[in-house]
């Protein structure tokens, strides 16, 4: 539906809205932050969005007993749908870390200035923009601005307000003067899969600002094809930017440090099994995907392995990338400094096998 305000205040809003949804009738698990004891000390509860392709180390970590390894037991690990409500339950205490976008871990730390970056998932804005063939292909090859205009007037379908498939599309319209709640309509779609690319092939949307592999698996199901992507380039200010992160609090670091220091960990060992074994990420990947064609599978291995890190250390250029595009779209007003919500000390002794 259209919404007359700014896209700063719709993230704000369902944030607030999410957060008062998450409390109501949750214990409070997180007003000491006295270290936990007992099994509690290395049990963690990890909530995530989907299962898009920005979560795939998650899956490999578990798959290949890593965080086992490390001496860690995973809880919950509910699939929230919307970054609104994965940093509402953040907030509320109902997980303790949380893997999402950066546009989740800004409006936390918002509301929250004890919010922290802990882990890189992504170093690509991993949101296509796919089109269905309302919009001629004759326009595949055209300027980004031509492409842009292009979706004037158009039904976008985003998975929620205040997420990182909005964020892209708001910043892309707002670059060539394009109203994001005047001149398109923006429909939300939630997180899953199989509905949106539904919605694309029965008209209900003309394009879909979506996480990867939904590009993939429209192209290969002649639903509609990705018309922007800045994993490929197509967004230059979005080159190397930090998009997929693991995210906590202060709070959560005190009470749980070494735990939260072996789930990184743990995805520090994913992240270097899937940059280094193709063969190994393309069988795991179609457990991961299991609707995917085989075909697609393939085409996608080599994309996550240019965009996923080699290990989750987040770099201050990286975020800084992040930072400004955030605050270019007016999804954040004042994005914090890097030093006020990157515990790079932390991390590195994580990485080394402390954390505490």
């Amino acid at each position: 539906m259209r919404t007359k305000r700014s896209s700063r205040g719709r993230a704000l809003g369902a944030l607030v809205a999410a957060v008062a949804l998450f409390t109501t009738g949750c214990a409070d698990q997180g007003g000491s932050t006295e270290p936990a004891t007992g099994a509690d000390a290395m049990t963690l509860n990890v909530g995530q969005i989907s299962d898009s392709a920005a979560f795939f180390p998650l899956y490999v970590a578990e798959q290949e007993g890593y965080f086992t390894d490390e001496g860690l037991t995973l809880g919950e690990r509910p699939r929230l749908g919307t970054g609104a409500k994965l940093a509402a339950a953040v907030q509320s205490d109902s997980i303790d870390v949380a893997a999402g976008v950066m546009t989740d871990a800004f409006n936390l730390h918002k509301i929250n200035d004890s919010a922290r970056l802990v882990g890189a998932l992504v170093n690509s804005y991993y949101v296509d923009v796919v089109v269905s063939p309302n919009i001629p292909d004759s326009l595949d090859d055209a300027p980004l601005a031509d492409r842009v205009n292009a979706l004037k007037g158009k039904n976008i379908g985003i998975t929620g307000p205040g997420s990182g498939t909005e964020a892209l599309i708001v910043y892309l319209l707002t670059q060539q003067g394009i109203s994001p709640t005047e001149d398109v309509t923006l429909v939300n779609l939630g997180a899953d899969p199989s509905a949106a690319v539904g919605a694309l092939k029965a008209g209900q949307v003309d394009a879909l600002a979506f996480f990867q592999p939904i590009g993939q698996q429209a192209e290969a199901t002649d639903v509609g094809r990705i018309f922007i992507s800045p994993a490929r380039g197509d967004v230059p200010e979005l080159q190397n930017d930090v998009h997929g992160v693991v995210f906590t609090t202060q709070e959560v670091l005190d009470r749980k440090g070494p735990a939260v220091a072996a789930f990184v960990r743990a995805i520090a060992r994913a992240e270097e099994l899937i940059g280094g074994d193709p063969a190994a990420v393309q069988e795991l990947l179609q457990g991961y995907q299991g609707t995917l064609n085989p075909d697609t599978v393939a085409a996608l291995v080599p994309v996550l392995q240019d965009e996923i890190p080699t290990d989750p250390t987040i770099s201050e250029d990286a975020y800084q990338v992040s930072a400004d595009f955030h605050e270019a779209s007016g999804l954040v007003e004042s994005p914090p400094a890097f030093a006020d919500i990157v515990p790079v000390d932390w991390i590195d002794e994580a990485l080394a096998g402390g954390g505490n």
